[in-house]
């Protein structure tokens, strides 16, 4: 009588990382998705910081303003766009459903996507800070300011990603994601203080923008490239960090929430 060794499923941690790999591997494959996603906030760094080279006040040039909102908008397009689009066209293809029926643990899958967005992200902001540094010699953040960059930066990413993933259902394929997606984030780009001073926004856009992640995070990011001087042009005369935090959070968790409620594996009607 002969037996069948069964060999062991492979550790949670294996798995994650390769597919952590894929996802990075196939990221970078989609020449679109890497040109726009990674080279849209770069061509808008050198654009209008040479456009709109004048001065704040408190010596505060326009790039240096601008250094904030363009490392916003990667994060934002590494996170939510980038998710939006590409789950949806993995659920339009089939791709979905074919890891679902896999041994592979759900969480893998998304993991590997956070990986992806972390590196994405995290790619975005070095290339800006980069040509931030050469091109309009931006004054980098000191000390302390570096912990509130990397806490404001992670905070918004996670939730623009949950945000992301949610989004993604709401399409049935990467091109109806596209078309819905982009627009609305050229939108909240605008008027969330990325493209101008956000006290130049009429008030009831700025409340508008207060409703979504992106204005808080492009706010917790300018305290860190900007002096406290001008602290005083924000709606409410700080750069109020607490709030910051508090509203990502809150995010996160309803993004996390929407996720958990609404993420499908396959197209309505297929289920």
């Amino acid at each position: 009588m002969t037996t069948t060794e069964h060999r062991p499923l492979p550790s949670l941690l294996s798995v994650v990382r390769t597919r952590s790999g894929v996802e990075l591997k196939e990221f970078f494959r989609q020449r679109e998705s890497v040109v726009f996603t990674l080279f849209f906030p770069v061509i808008l760094l050198l654009a209008l910081g040479a456009i709109l080279d004048y001065d704040l006040g408190s010596g505060v040039d326009f790039p240096q303003y601008f250094m904030a909102g363009v490392i916003a908008v990667g994060i934002f397009g590494a996170s939510l766009q980038n998710m939006a689009i590409h789950i949806a066209g993995e659920r339009s293809d089939g791709t979905l459903k074919s890891l679902s029926g896999t041994p592979m643990p759900k969480s893998a899958y998304f993991i590997g996507k956070v990986v992806q967005v972390l590196a994405v992200a995290v790619a975005t902001i070095v290339v800006l800070l980069l040509i931030g540094v050469l091109v309009y010699g931006i004054d980098l953040p000191t000390g302390r300011d570096w912990l509130t960059f990397a806490w404001v930066a992670v905070l918004g990413a996670a939730a623009c990603t949950l945000l992301g993933i949610t989004v993604s259902t709401l399409a049935r394929n990467s091109r109806s994601a596209s078309a819905t997606v982009t627009p609305i984030a050229l939108v909240l780009e605008f008027i969330s203080g990325v493209f101008l001073p956000f006290d130049q926004v009429p008030t009831w856009l700025q409340t508008i923008a207060s409703l979504f992640p992106l204005k808080w995070m492009a706010q917790g990011l300018r305290s860190v490239f900007l002096p406290d001087a001008l602290a005083a042009r924000e709606p409410a005369g700080s750069f109020e960090l607490g709030r910051v935090a508090l509203v990502l959070g809150i995010w996160c968790v309803v993004g996390l929430v929407l996720c958990v409620r609404t993420f499908r594996w396959q197209d309505r009607g297929q289920d």
